[in-house]
């Protein structure tokens, strides 16, 4: 199974911005990234009206979209997937699952914070904080990367989590 490492922070504060950086500096680099958004609130994945949307509402328990470039599936739970129940269905082929959430998961954790959206980081760090990525020049006792420093995290995240880099995918 791929390591798996969760970005974390209030709302606002930079954590999908940092996400759409890191992927290509990780990349670049030769690993295969996979991404998992956790949302706590009922969510739908389907558009209103699109052909799957009217399936899954007809009652399908399983829809998926499937053409040349991809596939996406809809389906039910009976409860909440865990992280290790999600890589392990769907993220055999990469070599890095990056979630953007789960701030009171077991993974690794990086919290994303920028000042100029909140007075202070989140409260509850534990054990399985790895690193702070902000613009202020926090003293948190972890590794600090600055908000657009997304090369410096990939080769730390690399290095830290043993991360496997195939160098046939390197420019």
């Amino acid at each position: 199974m791929p390591p798996i490492v969760s970005l974390i922070g209030k709302a606002g504060s930079g954590k999908t911005t940092l996400l759409c950086r890191l992927i290509p500096a990780l990349t670049a680099l030769g690993v295969r990234v996979g991404t998992i958004k956790h949302h706590a609130h009922a969510a739908t994945m389907d558009q209103p009206g699109k052909d799957t949307w009217l399936h899954k509402q007809a009652g399908a328990s399983v829809v998926a979209l499937a053409s040349p470039f991809g596939v996406g599936v809809v389906r039910d739970t009976d409860h909440e997937l865990s992280l290790d129940e999600l890589v392990s269905l769907y993220f055999q082929e990469v070599d890095l699952v990056i979630t953007e959430g789960y701030k009171r998961g077991p993974a690794p954790k990086v919290e994303v914070f920028r000042s100029a959206a909140h007075d202070e980081t989140l409260a509850e760090r534990d054990r399985t904080w790895l690193a702070m990525v902000s613009d202020d020049q926090l003293e948190c006792g972890l590794p600090r990367f600055g908000l657009d420093d997304a090369a410096g995290l990939a080769a730390f995240l690399i290095a830290t989590l043993g991360v496997t880099v195939r160098a046939c995918n390197r420019p």
